[in-house]
């Protein structure tokens, strides 16, 4: 593993993974042309030596592909990460001395557990207080066009219970609003917001410590869905990865303690007395901006950092983007605790198209009836995967590649039968729902029946050509239809599904907006997923064909101000071409 992020960074350019970029670029959208084209091409990371009217330089892409994600994590693939937390729950010791024994050996996983505090740290080598603290000589990008300001977008931020003393390290955007304050992103069922809403309770202020940096496993544990238990938080997730513990400094204005590794620190407070700020729009992970919204303000009391410290970001937006490798890593690492809680799960994927809490696909071992509705079920009820709208569970085929699952599942499915709807929690930021955070749910029995559920469906065979005058493109797999249309008018989908699923091969017709390839299943599963709210999105179409409608919803039809895809205007692209080629993007 690596000690510090410069570690990370030396290893990357000696494989040849790391570019410099010593030409100077803006922090604002140029940064974002060139990082987007190395994420969708499995490009290299990017260090930005010459950031405009900036004081620091810029790291891009460190979780770029999934092998630099798993190198990041300790591990020659992401798959490892499975088996490494499997051997840690089968830490079961036999009775007696010789049972004891036995399990020393594996006692070598939990070596790096618990975090060491230090006295002195790099990340403290120069530290600011007060008014010498200038949030502007940081290079924070403006990611978006749309964006409301500059965003820091790979923090750490530390915050402790106020009540017990837990601490909990998350990952929350940060709007910068000025020198010294930013916006705080804590939604409502985010750790940082309950220790925010318990200091509103004893009326004092939380204090926070956000750390940039360090050891790459770092920035990746404050993603990690983490379940509540008392004693550890994610710095003991980052050790057991790591297998050596995070060295913690005290910080030099709050009673935290943050890495010592780190890069930088902003250190400083949030008064649940002030009100709240207006934070946003920001170009988001579902690939569509989410507008402005009320959160806390972040004071910073203190900047500390590294000499020679490098700032790491990341640009999320329409996938596939880094975020989606970080991803993988949860899933992974969380397999062995799901199965210990739902033992038939062979195994389950979050494809990237569904940006993580729109789609997951389960492959499970089935023995009797119903288990599929059993599994997706219970998958909806463990943390945070309780914001997911569609779940689609198979028997006879992996849940990798996405689409390919679920083509596999399609096989199996008479829709009036093994599609089962219902309402959940969804994130927050998740603009199709009617209602913020509250969402249908569809479940997808794709698996082999049992006589007890009634006969098999028949082999799927290709749907023909949809022939409808509002249908600009289409595409037809087995048993699948997906079209286009431009959407002009309320119940539009309607009229056109009733239409289309007179064709008895259509068990399932996605119906995405114009300017979307019908024929490329990441960018129309993406889509489709984003803009669909099952509850008035989804239904069954003359008592067979399972209907998804993914265009952009009317007022008329009962939906919030629809928001615009995050994109990079024409003259960002066409200036950065020439640098881009060069970098060889």
């Amino acid at each position: 593993m690596f000690r510090s992020l410069g570690d990370f960074l030396n290893d990357l350019e000696r494989r040849g993974e790391l570019v410099r970029v010593p030409e100077e670029v803006s922090a604002e959208l140029e940064i974002t042309a060139l990082a987007d084209a190395a994420f969708k091409s499995g490009g290299p990371a990017l260090l930005f030596e010459n950031v405009r009217d900036r004081d620091f330089p810029l790291v891009i892409g460190l979780f770029g592909t999934p092998e630099r994600t798993a190198r990041a994590l300790g591990v020659g693939k992401l798959d490892d990460l499975a088996a490494r937390v499997q051997r840690l729950l089968e830490l079961k010791p036999a009775g007696g001395l010789a049972g004891a024994l036995a399990m020393l050996p594996k006692l070598g996983e939990l070596k790096g557990l618990f975090p060491r505090k230090v006295r002195r740290a790099p990340v403290q080598e120069v530290v600011q207080t007060g008014e010498a603290v200038d949030l502007g000589r940081l290079p924070v990008q403006t990611c978006w066009p749309g964006d409301g300001g500059p965003f820091v977008t790979l923090p750490q931020v530390i915050t402790k219970d106020p009540e017990t003393g837990e601490c909990n390290v998350g990952m929350y955007r940060m709007q910068v609003f000025g020198p010294r304050s930013t916006a705080m992103h804590w939604q409502l069922y985010k750790t940082g917001r309950r220790h925010f809403e318990k200091a509103r309770k004893l009326g004092k202020r939380l204090e926070v410590a956000v750390a940039l940096g360090g050891d790459p496993v770092l920035t990746y544990a404050a993603t990690a869905p983490l379940p509540e238990l008392p004693g550890l938080y994610e710095y003991h997730l980052a050790g057991f990865l790591r297998g050596r513990p995070v060295e913690l400094a005290r910080a030099k204005t709050v009673d935290l303690w943050v890495p010592a590794e780190a890069e930088f620190v902003l250190e400083g407070y949030v008064d649940p007395a002030e009100p709240f700020v207006t934070e946003g729009p920001f170009g988001d992970h579902t690939g569509f901006y989410t507008p402005p919204s009320p959160y806390p303000l972040f004071h910073v009391t203190a900047l500390t950092h590294r000499r020679g410290a490098v700032y790491p970001s990341t640009v999320v937006g329409p996938p596939p983007m880094e975020d989606a490798w970080l991803i993988e890593a949860s899933e992974r690492i969380f397999l062995p605790a799901a199965r210990l809680v739902i033992p038939e799960i062979r195994d389950y994927h979050m494809p990237p198209a569904g940006v993580a809490h729109n789609w997951v696909n389960v492959e499970i071992e089935k023995s009797y009836a119903g288990q599929g509705f059993k599994v997706a079920s219970g998958l909806l009820g463990l943390g945070q995967m309780m914001s997911t709208k569609v779940v689609v569970v198979t028997s006879d085929a992996p849940p990798k590649p996405g689409f390919g699952a679920l083509l596999a599942a399609v096989r199996h499915l008479r829709p009036e039968r093994d599609v089962v709807f219902g309402k959940g929690p969804t994130d927050e930021l998740d603009h199709a729902p009617a209602q913020v955070g509250f969402s249908g749910k569809l479940i997808l029995d794709g698996t082999v029946k049992l006589e007890a559920e009634g006969p098999a469906a028949p082999p799927p065979a290709p749907p023909g050509p949809a022939e409808h005058p509002d249908v600009t493109a289409q595409h037809a797999w087995p048993g699948v239809l997906a079209v286009t249309i431009e959407k002009r008018r309320p119940g539009q989908v309607r009229a056109l599904a009733r239409r289309l699923a007179a064709d008895p091969a259509v068990r399932l017709l996605l119906v995405a907006d114009g300017g979307i390839d019908p024929a490329d299943p990441d960018a129309l599963m993406w889509w489709v997923l984003a803009n669909l709210d099952p509850a008035r999105d989804a239904w069954i179409e003359a008592g067979r064909t399972l209907v998804l409608d993914g265009t952009r919803k009317l007022p008329e039809e009962g939906a919030r101000p629809w928001p615009d895809v995050a994109r990079l205007d024409e003259k960002t692209l066409e200036r950065l071409r020439p640098l881009a080629e060069r970098l060889r993007l």
